[in-house]
């Protein structure tokens, strides 16, 4: 039996063809709406700053250490994995924190006394025996977070291993200390401030890690810490009992205690209102000041530390000096033209200046969207 063939009028086919473009445009749209954006210094960093060994380098340009104690080059730094791990888990990227994990096994953490190494060889060797408590900190914190965030267990069993290690090894008159050396048995005598990670102390507290009083112990010197009438002090001293104070301040290391300090309620308005002034009168601020005339002691300007300026400012909730900021340190980045998304001058950049300012960024643009 022959089958009838239908015939459909010329406009209903049209009709039909502009529902289908509806549809296939609409569906675009909520694609691209639903995927995140890439940051244009998160593309750099991957495409710019990885080792072949998938370590994040210090430096863009490779170069020659002449001193173990100082970075050079593309040397690999704890600090620059625990940063990238805070991004992860920022931007909800679960791959990337497992491979940042997989990094922290397999070259970092020392397998036979489970401390981590603070720098390593472009290719992945460590020449250093000691830690870096503040870094070690950063990671342990990033690590319990992510056991909670992603249900992963054995983030939190690396976690208690570093953190046991630190206990056991790296502290000197009841307090943790700024590093040991694993292969000659010394420690520092000196806590930086700085290293005081209050949301890794605090979430070491509630996996009962630490004890309530450990947890007490540290925030208590945040608590009490002084200041000269603008400037914090660096260190403090476990032998003596004595806070420390730096004759050159480095406006990296105040912002990070500042940051610390407002996670405890505690407020840090001289220095805001000293960054204030200094940004009104140059329209900048400097890496570096001289505490005895609070002038500025370098030329330069930091991407880290308008980086660090921003999540102070986010924590205090000021949201307009938080723009004012990120306005001042877009300026600076891609410079380099053959390095967009960069805060690259001279041909060279240091990981921190791309790694504070990229979550500074992420921050802002979290807090946008939940307006």
């Amino acid at each position: 039996m022959k089958r009838e063939k239908h015939h459909f009028p010329k406009k209903w086919i049209l009709l039909m063809i502009g529902c289908i473009a509806v549809i296939v445009i609409i569906g675009g749209v909520y694609t691209y709406r639903s995927q995140p954006e890439v940051s244009p210094t998160a593309a750099f960093i991957t495409s710019h700053m990885v080792n072949e060994n998938g370590t994040l380098a210090s430096r863009l340009l490779p170069a020659t250490s002449t001193d173990p104690d100082i970075v050079a080059g593309r040397e690999a730094l704890s600090e620059s994995l625990g940063l990238w791990m805070q991004y992860a888990l920022l931007t909800d990227d679960s791959k990337s924190f497992e491979h940042s994990y997989t990094l922290l096994q397999q070259y970092f953490l020392d397998k036979d006394k489970h401390y981590i190494y603070w720098k390593l060889e472009p290719n992945g060797q460590s020449k250093v025996n000691t830690n870096a408590l503040g870094d070690d900190l950063r990671i342990v914190g990033a690590l319990l977070q992510a056991s909670t965030q992603w249900k992963q267990p054995s983030y939190h069993t690396t976690a208690k291993q570093i953190v046991d290690t630190l206990l056991a090894s790296d502290q000197q008159h009841g307090y943790l200390v700024d590093y040991h050396d694993f292969e000659h048995g010394y420690s520092a005598d000196v806590l930086s401030l700085t290293y005081i990670d209050v949301p890794a102390l605090e979430q070491m507290k509630q996996t009962n890690i630490i004890t309530t009083q450990e947890y007490t112990k540290y925030t208590d010197l945040l608590h009490n810490t002084p200041n000269d009438g603008v400037f914090y002090p660096r260190t403090y001293s476990v032998a003596t009992g004595k806070y420390n104070y730096d004759d050159t301040i480095n406006l990296i290391d105040q912002l990070i205690l500042a940051i610390h300090r407002s996670e405890l309620g505690e407020s840090s308005d001289q220095l805001i209102t000293f960054m204030k002034k200094e940004f009104e009168q140059n329209h900048k601020l400097a890496g570096r000041y001289k505490r005895a005339d609070q002038t500025a002691d370098v030329a330069y300007e930091s991407p880290a530390v308008y980086g660090l300026a921003i999540l102070l400012a986010l924590q205090e909730n000021d949201q307009q000096w938080a723009d004012q900021l990120y306005a001042q340190m877009l300026t600076m980045r891609g410079w380099d033209q053959a390095y967009p998304g960069g805060y690259v001058f001279d041909g060279d950049t240091h990981i921190f200046d791309d790694l504070f300012p990229l979550l500074a960024e992420t921050h802002l643009q979290k807090g946008s969207d939940t307006k």
